[in-house]
């Protein structure tokens, strides 16, 4: 971490991030799981809030 540590605060030196398929996936998956969680809890605290 501290080797590139530096690299953070130069411009245009960006590396791309790996990331293998499965935990892509399980991303994702989480990604949806969380939407549907907030989807749910506007329609459920729309009352409340008046939005």
């Amino acid at each position: 971490m501290l080797e590139d540590a530096s690299g953070v605060f130069e411009r245009g030196s960006r590396k791309a991030v790996e990331v293998d398929g499965e935990r892509a996936k399980e991303l994702h998956a989480k990604i949806r799981e969380l939407a549907g969680a907030d989807d749910f809890l506007a329609i459920k605290l729309k009352p409340w809030t008046g939005k």
